[in-house]
């Protein structure tokens, strides 16, 4: 960011304002367990900027939770919602617990208990939380129930990524996935490869990277090498990923024993032979001592920060092209969008009407990219961030903030 304001010549105030957060809030969240002892859990929101509308993100529940991961993550929301030309802002929040120790029932009172603390500076209007790490349509819809209840009014649109049935809207849940195929289509095209020859590395095989894998394999793209957790798969003439998908789920989220692939390490799969590699698990995963392994043409970020500083300088210098995340994955923030305009119009498309809509945004949003990336001759990463840095700058010049 601070790169893109010195390159876009931003005065200092301007900077100042957007390097930090507008506002951020702490909660400390009291929860009875099922056996009546009570539990205290810290819970965050931050609303980054909302220059160019609500503040918009998702919730995330994690035991490594805290408020330095929700800022940035909240500063990258920002980011992406203007890069997508979206009419939003960023935002971001989170509850330091680990999920998978809770009940259902205890999960539904630490729901309702966020919500509660947080409802006065929520809406439509000013800040609208997602599913995001561990949180999922259920838990959005015991806090849109929690909201209306303290609220006495329908108010659908104060949250997205909810159940169909309560206003969700058709192609959220793999609405990542399918914006990340987009871009690799789009990329594709632009490099002169061929989807349907192109070889593809993923790691990550969670909702995202399993999702990612299983439209490329129905596309007829050749998924070479995946990895999750607890190892890596590598078959040079394609991995059968609805075979892997029901190993997968079949043995509690591990890829181990699959028969059809030979076992590798993270570190091989990331060196892996191939055109685009796609990381789609968690941030920093490729860094200054792995990054000169890699071998592939293109890397798509599927995931928040995959790629640290020091290797993005590596890849720049050894000519590979890198689709930055605030690109790669905002299928899930503009589909998203689109439910927040269902809800208003209390109006509901089918998946087809939301797959078009996805595709002409992502589409159009990358052509931006890339055309601007080709005139100034800058990275890819340095396109999006001066586009979303000057259209959110630009809103607060407007509105007399700076």
């Amino acid at each position: 960011m601070d790169r893109a304001c010195q390159d876009l010549g931003m005065r200092d105030e301007v900077r100042e304002l957007l390097r930090r957060p507008m506002r951020e809030y702490h909660a400390l969240l009291p929860l009875q367990m099922d056996n009546g002892q009570r539990r205290v859990y810290e819970a965050y929101r931050v609303q980054y900027n909302n220059a160019r509308g609500p503040t918009k993100g998702g919730i995330r529940w994690h035991a490594n939770e805290n408020i330095d991961t929700v800022r940035a993550l909240a500063c990258w929301m920002t980011w992406k919602t203007a890069v997508l030309d979206l009419p939003l802002g960023g935002g971001k929040g989170g509850i330091t617990c680990n999920p998978r120790e809770l009940s259902d029932t205890e999960k539904e009172r630490l729901a309702r208990n966020y919500m509660r603390a947080f409802a006065p500076i929520m809406s439509a209007n000013i800040d609208i939380p997602a599913p995001d790490v561990h949180t999922t349509p259920q838990i959005m819809a015991w806090m849109l129930d929690e909201y209306e209840t303290i609220t006495g009014r329908h108010e659908p649109g104060v949250i997205t990524g909810k159940p169909i049935s309560l206003g969700g809207s058709a192609g959220r849940s793999d609405a990542t996935s399918l914006g990340g195929l987009i871009i690799i289509q789009e990329i594709d095209d632009a490099l002169g490869l061929k989807l349907n020859k192109a070889r593809y590395v993923i790691q990550g095989f969670g909702n995202v990277g399993g999702g990612i894998a299983k439209l490329l394999h129905e596309h007829g793209g050749r998924v070479v090498g995946i990895s999750a957790e607890d190892t890596g798969l590598y078959n040079a003439k394609g991995i059968d990923i609805p075979k892997v998908l029901a190993h997968y789920d079949s043995h509690a989220q591990r890829l181990g024993g699959f028969d059809g692939a030979d076992e590798i390490s993270n570190a091989e799969l990331l060196a892996l032979d191939c055109d685009i590699l796609v990381p789609a698990a968690i941030e920093n995963a490729l860094t200054r001592s792995n990054s000169e392994a890699v071998s592939a043409k293109v890397i798509v970020e599927l995931a928040n920060g995959p790629i640290t500083p020091a290797a993005d300088k590596t890849f720049q210098d050894k000519g590979i092209t890198v689709v930055p995340d605030i690109l790669a994955n905002a299928g899930g923030v503009t589909v998203s969008y689109l439910e927040q305009v269902q809800n208003a119009h209390n109006y509901y498309w089918p998946i087809s009407e939301v797959h078009k809509q996805l595709n002409q945004r992502m589409s159009g949003a990358f052509q931006s990219l890339w055309q601007l990336s080709q005139e100034r001759k800058i990275s890819m990463r340095d396109a999006a961030y001066q586009i979303s840095v000057e259209r959110v700058a630009k809103a607060c010049e407007i509105r007399g903030w700076v």
